[in-house]
């Protein structure tokens, strides 16, 4: 039995990385919360919402410490009470595991 993305960890070329066929996607977002993927934009993303600043802030903190653990980066955007998270691997210009791996890493941050 394989483990599964939240147990998982980013892994580079070297490691066998690729470009995910788009059949393989629909399971992999279904192991997700609330991610929507854009088959044209070649990514996933996931809009979370906040009390307030405060709380918005060191989410977006925590998730660039686990970003840079994992060495696999999101495009991020937050305001006062929401952070607009985006993740697509450009060295295989589309989706790969990692993207889906980090995904359910960053479902565990709440």
């Amino acid at each position: 039995m394989s483990k599964s993305l939240h147990q998982q960890h980013c892994f580079g070329p070297e490691q066998g990385l690729r470009r995910l066929d788009e059949t393989e996607i629909p399971a992999l977002l279904g192991q997700l919360e609330d991610w929507q993927w854009h088959p044209q934009q070649a990514q996933i993303h996931k809009t979370l919402h906040f009390d307030n600043y405060y709380q918005t802030s060191a989410f977006v903190n925590a998730l660039v410490w686990l970003a840079h653990r994992e060495d696999h980066h999101p495009e991020i955007c937050f305001g006062y009470r929401e952070c607009r998270i985006s993740l697509t691997t450009h060295a295989v210009q589309g989706l790969s595991p990692n993207d889906f791996i980090l995904a359910a890493h960053i479902d565990g941050l709440r």
